[in-house]
């Protein structure tokens, strides 16, 4: 019994300097999961395009858009469809005012909210406005569509409104 209790402690002390040990250990830089590459900006707008060109061209249509206005009409003001929730910019938002349905940049989760690029007063324009809009139109690619359109390449296609986030923010998900 004798030889147990200072092996004990020694199991113990040991124990307790390999515990300060690897918390002492540098963790590992972050990586992303993908291979980094240093593209040329002929490259990156190559890629930029190959994204453009999958974007769907598909109308969102009547249904869709009168269930998104009437689902922001009774949400409370300020609260609304927000793409992302983070840090700096987050893309297009629909946020609902007290009168009204107003398009902005969102910045900071929905913590700001940038100058209106376009409001509506009314289920009437804001349906016919957004059934004729799809993916594309709203990337900001399609030039015939100055509410959307950007000729800021970063501008383009970066946390824009899309079907399925419409159909996410309809079903539930993302509530703000």
């Amino acid at each position: 019994m004798s030889t147990i209790i200072p092996l004990l402690a020694l199991a113990a002390i040991v124990t307790a300097l390999v515990i300060a040990l690897r918390s002492m250990r540098r963790p590992k830089a972050w990586k992303p999961p993908y291979k980094l590459i240093k593209a040329s900006p002929e490259e990156m707008e190559r890629r930029a395009v190959d994204l453009r060109d999958r974007l769907s061209r598909k109308p969102f249509g009547d249904s869709r858009a009168t269930a998104l206005w009437r689902r922001l009409a009774s949400v409370g003001e300020g609260e609304g469809l927000i793409v992302e929730f983070h840090r700096d910019f987050c893309g297009h938002g629909l946020v609902r005012r007290a009168d009204r349905v107003v398009l902005c940049d969102i910045f900071d989760g929905g913590g700001y909210t940038g100058d209106p690029i376009a409001t509506w007063g009314d289920e009437t324009d804001f349906v016919a406005f957004f059934a004729r809009q799809s993916d594309y139109s709203c990337s900001g690619w399609d030039e015939r569509e100055p509410v959307f359109h950007a000729s800021d390449s970063w501008y383009r296609n970066n946390q824009r409104l899309t079907g399925a986030a419409i159909d996410a923010y309809l079903g539930g998900a993302r509530r703000r």
